[in-house]
């Protein structure tokens, strides 16, 4: 059985899909609905529904609070510029794998790709210990990603 998380998540995306990817809905009347407190909704939201995930979540508080989660539609250069500035300089392999999952998602890169740049960005595969790992990691998956885009603008030149 799913926990009340993965409920709160998949409903969400069921609402967000059928609104034509950008969702606006009440925090508390979303408590209700799962007759949960607002502090569980709160946690979706952070955990879920990230730019990692392909999600930007805007909310508004006091009596006419809302909140506001749009779909990111990445279909150009921009989408990989932010992308690249997310990153910073240090990335964790979970934060570098959610973002890989969104360029495969959306045909930015193939399921090859993917694989390769999880291959390259594994703890295994860098083998030093952190938090060294994770800064050779960004840099890694920034000149990735720079390559990736480079390739993108000489395609269209």
């Amino acid at each position: 059985m799913p926990n009340l998380a993965d409920v709160i998540e998949n409903f969400l995306k069921n609402l967000i899909e059928e609104a034509g990817n950008i969702l606006e809905i009440q925090r508390n009347d979303l408590a209700s609905r799962f007759q949960c407190a607002p502090s569980q909704i709160n946690y979706v939201l952070a955990t879920r529904f990230t730019l990692e995930r392909g999600y930007i979540v805007e909310s508004r508080r006091g009596g006419g609070g809302y909140i506001r989660i749009k779909k990111v539609r990445i279909s150009d250069d921009e989408f990989i510029k932010e992308v690249i500035d997310c990153i910073g300089d240090s990335i964790s392999s979970t934060k570098a794998f959610d973002l890989i999952n969104i360029l495969d998602r959306e045909g930015i890169i193939n399921k090859r790709e993917a694989e390769i740049m999880k291959a390259a960005l594994n703890k295994r595969t860098l083998g030093i210990p952190l938090p060294e790992r994770d800064r050779i990691r960004a840099r890694i998956f920034k000149a990735m990603l720079t390559a990736l885009l480079n390739e993108q603008i000489e395609k269209r030149g």
